[in-house]
């Protein structure tokens, strides 16, 4: 039923490259940072194997060995899933259009920091977060805004690739011409809600008026071990934050439920997982359901292949669902870029380039790395 609703997000396998924008005159450089995916079945190994490895990310025993052998062992998989949505991810394309379409709102509102331009800085594939870096540098902007695409922080996330940044400039020279500043998390921006708001309505306008009042909007995220929520990891509150936010707005129009999707491993996690969710769901009586990806804001194989496919078509048919839709990711929604673009000029117009809030290690942090980078950003960032 909603392959076709993959298949709409995708287009043929475009190549960008982070300099292929010229612009010799760049004033206030923004720079997206993302997990990235493959854009074809060959890169799969390489991403899977940096994901695995990446201590800021998974934390394993023995995982010089264990994290080459999973990713060696998932890649076919993780490649057949790939095929199924039309050859590789449309992340990267997202993003680029998200960042044209942020850039030319920012030169008509904000012109006092213009011309903006926006990067790419992939953490796992390319265009790598260390490689644009290069990039920005040659372009010499005044202002680099380091702008998270996670609207929820999580160190897992949005702290494996802010401490790619502070690894990175360890080996090479930091660029003092540059003024540096930090967006790390942005889950509560009343556009951003609007904007899932807006696609949770798309979607419920489709059910017909008789169903539609009971219809169940299941909020998914992408879960995070529990382990790594216990050391005080801020992910699981702020994503409770947004869904509350998503509701109000709806005015509490129907019942709701958060629960959690992309599990690795043996180890607990966040729980409920969205496919028990829907199948307990189910036994209670309740057939129609919405899924909304609260945590991503562009397609890729965890909407396009998870949701899409292994829920809304092949375990709904399996436990009995009369019918699921999937709410879009917000993509290019103009309420959307109106978020990005209003989000990156308070930031430019406040006195504070980093918040105090990112600045700060969980309770129980366990990870060197993050007390010296978030030293490093404390002191790059008042320069």
């Amino acid at each position: 039923m909603l392959r076709s609703l993959s298949r709409k997000f995708l287009t043929n396998n475009r190549q960008f490259s982070v300099s292929s924008a010229l612009n010799q005159n760049v004033k206030t450089a923004v720079l997206m940072l993302n997990m990235g995916g493959p854009q074809n079945k060959d890169q799969v190994h390489d991403y899977l194997l940096r994901i695995m490895t990446d201590r800021d990310m998974i934390q394993m025993p023995f995982q010089s060995k264990i994290g080459p052998w999973i990713a060696e062992r998932r890649t076919p998989e993780v490649q057949k899933k790939y095929q199924e949505i039309g050859g590789g991810s449309p992340i990267l394309k997202w993003t680029e259009t998200q960042g044209e379409l942020m850039c030319k709102e920012l030169d008509k509102i904000s012109p006092e920091s213009a011309p903006h331009k926006h990067y790419v800085g992939f953490r796992y594939v390319n265009p790598f977060t260390e490689n644009t870096l290069e990039q920005i540098e040659k372009d010499k902007p005044e202002r680099l805004v380091i702008f998270s695409q996670y609207p929820q922080y999580s160190c897992a996330t949005s702290g494996s690739s802010f401490n790619s940044i502070f690894t990175h400039y360890k080996k090479n020279k930091f660029p003092s011409d540059i003024k540096f500043s930090v967006i790390d998390r942005w889950g509560s921006h009343p556009l951003l809600i609007k904007t899932f708001a807006d696609r949770i309505k798309e979607e419920l306008s489709k059910f017909v008026p008789t169903k539609r009042n009971d219809v169940v909007i299941m909020f998914t995220a992408h879960s995070l071990p529990l382990k790594t929520v216990n050391r005080g990891d801020a992910y699981p509150s702020e994503i409770g934050a947004s869904v509350e936010l998503v509701m109000r707005e709806l005015n509490y129009s129907n019942p709701h439920c958060l629960v959690w999707q992309s599990k690795v491993g043996l180890l607990p996690w966040l729980e409920p997982s969205t496919d028990d969710a829907l199948k307990g769901f189910v036994k209670q009586g309740k057939k129609n359901f919405i899924l909304v990806p609260i945590a991503f804001v562009n397609e890729h194989i965890e909407t396009l292949h998870e949701l899409d496919i292994e829920y809304c078509e092949e375990l709904a048919e399996e436990i009995g669902v009369e019918e699921i839709r999937r709410a879009a990711a917000p993509n290019d929604h103009p309420l959307f870029i109106q978020a990005l673009s209003q989000i990156v000029v308070e930031h430019l117009k406040s006195d504070r380039r980093v918040n105090p809030k990112f600045l700060m290690r969980c309770p129980k942090c366990v990870n060197s790395k993050c007390g010296h980078s978030k030293n490093w950003y404390s002191q790059v960032c008042s320069q």
